[in-house]
């Protein structure tokens, strides 16, 4: 085998050595966001739908309880569901949250110590203060709110890994063009004999 005839082949197979480990490269990248959104919207969008969820239900509770109660709810049934809501913002809090989600978060955290400075006033007089029923409201209006967060973060997270899945795609084919185009280049070197080796033989 002629040094020429060596080069060609080191040549070509250098060639596909390139375009594979560029396609991997491209490819791995394309999974890693695909992956990174499917975590975010497992970890930092239904879980913290379902901690809304639980909250908007102790808040119903509470309401509930006041409703039918002709004075103070029980006591120690509104300080379990304020055990409830307190552990449901701490986990909340360690979910990946947005500017505009932290934002509404820390409202939501401050009609909640609202609510419950007014739950304190009205035990200590004995009676149902007046204003209570307005902060549940409040403290709905600010659940609301994430919630609606949570749906429009999803749907970004959804487009980005449909977006990565469509560039995985596009440069699938992309590659399948360039695999052909290549194995007819390296045809064309292997087959092709330069003039001055067909003079030597």
């Amino acid at each position: 085998m002629t040094l020429f005839t060596k080069v060609k082949w080191v040549l070509g197979i250098m060639v596909v050595f390139l375009l594979i480990l560029m396609t991997n490269l491209v490819d791995r990248q394309n999974f890693a966001v695909v992956k990174d959104s499917i975590e975010t919207i497992y970890a930092d969008r239904l879980v913290a739908q379902d901690i809304i969820f639980n909250l908007y239900q102790s808040v119903l509770e509470k309401e509930v309880l006041y409703a039918k109660a002709t004075a103070l709810p029980p006591k120690n049934r509104l300080g379990t569901i304020d055990a409830q809501v307190t552990q449901s913002l701490e986990l909340f809090a360690t979910t990946k949250l947005t500017e505009r989600e932290e934002v509404i978060f820390n409202q939501l955290k401050q009609a909640v110590a609202d609510l419950r400075r007014l739950e304190t006033t009205a035990a200590a007089q004995q009676s149902t203060a007046a204003a209570i029923p307005d902060q549940l409201t409040a403290v709905k209006e600010q659940l609301k709110a994430l919630s609606a967060i949570q749906l429009s973060e999803g749907k970004q997270q959804l487009f980005k890994s449909q977006k990565a899945i469509g560039s995985a795609e596009l440069f699938t084919q992309l590659e399948i063009g360039a695999l052909i185009v290549l194995a007819l280049a390296i045809q064309l070197i292997l087959l092709y004999t330069p003039r001055v080796a067909e003079q030597e033989v």
